[in-house]
């Protein structure tokens, strides 16, 4: 599947989180969601992301956004992250990859010499229709809430 870009419509979803709590796309109309995909639970890239969207977690609320993290992680593995790092926002355990293929983040990956097929770490910005406002592809992992609240 091709990766969703400006313009369209989110296909609802439907995942667990950390806890084994279903989560749907259609649980956040009305709202602006941003929805953030990472490689790994864990790993340093993926930590400073999360952990500066924490630290920013408060400014992104007041600009009106519900933030979801998204990785193929198992739910013990998200929950672990998600509990270690004080993570204020859901992440979703995308094992299937349901929502990884609806967004069509899956894909290619250059890793010390290495190609591969992975997650590609990808923001999207979803407004309150469920449309895609903006794709963020290249994530600055260390000072993402910025890019987001530019």
């Amino acid at each position: 599947m091709s990766k969703l870009k400006v313009g369209d419509k989110v296909p609802d979803f439907l995942s667990k989180d950390q806890d084994g709590t279903i989560i749907k796309l259609s649980d956040y109309l009305g709202k602006k969601l941003i929805i953030f995909f990472y490689p790994r639970a864990n790993t340093p890239g993926c930590t400073a992301e999360a952990c500066n969207l924490r630290e920013n977690y408060s400014a992104l609320k007041a600009a009106g956004y519900e933030l979801l993290g998204v990785s193929e992680d198992s739910s013990r593995k998200q929950s672990n992250f998600k509990n270690k790092y004080d993570l204020p926002f859901p992440l979703l355990a995308d094992e299937d990859h349901a929502v990884i293929d609806t967004f069509g983040v899956w894909g290619p990956k250059k890793f010390m010499g290495r190609e591969f097929d992975g997650l590609l770490r990808t923001t999207f910005v979803i407004d309150e229709k469920g449309v895609i406002e903006r794709v963020i592809e290249k994530v600055k992992t260390k000072d993402h809430a910025a890019q987001l609240l530019d």
